[in-house]
């Protein structure tokens, strides 16, 4: 049996406006997933994955997406963290020392958009 992540959900108060902010940042497009009692941006990640945005009021927990990325993936979403003027750092506790050293990979680096969701990104290439 093969398993494979098909989509995720991650919770924002404004779902719009947090799947434009991340779909920005990884040079990808934001969609729409519409029915009854439901209302969601979907960005679509890859092939495989899709990552639908959802409206909540309160949001109680942290939420963290990692991805790794190859080299030039890694160079154009670093160049547009800095060009939205976002904090990012090389760890998860320290999200703004503006480094992208990782403890895990040659390059990494965290951000946390407004709601507070954690997202990652680490290369092994270069």
């Amino acid at each position: 049996m093969s398993i494979r992540l098909d989509h995720t959900v991650i919770y924002a108060k404004d779902h719009k406006k947090a799947a434009r902010e991340f779909a920005d940042v990884m040079g990808v497009r934001v969609g729409r997933i519409a029915g009854p009692g439901y209302d969601f941006s979907a960005v679509q990640v890859n092939n495989e994955l899709s990552i639908y945005f959802m409206e909540r009021d309160q949001i109680s927990l942290e939420q963290h997406m990692a991805f790794d990325v190859d080299g030039r993936t890694f160079d154009r979403i670093l160049k547009q963290l800095k060009k939205q003027d976002i904090a990012y750092g090389s760890s998860p506790f320290d999200r703004e020392n503006m480094r992208t050293d990782h403890d895990f990979a040659p390059r990494g680096l965290f951000w946390t958009n407004v709601d507070g969701c954690l997202f990652e990104i680490m290369t092994f290439g270069f």
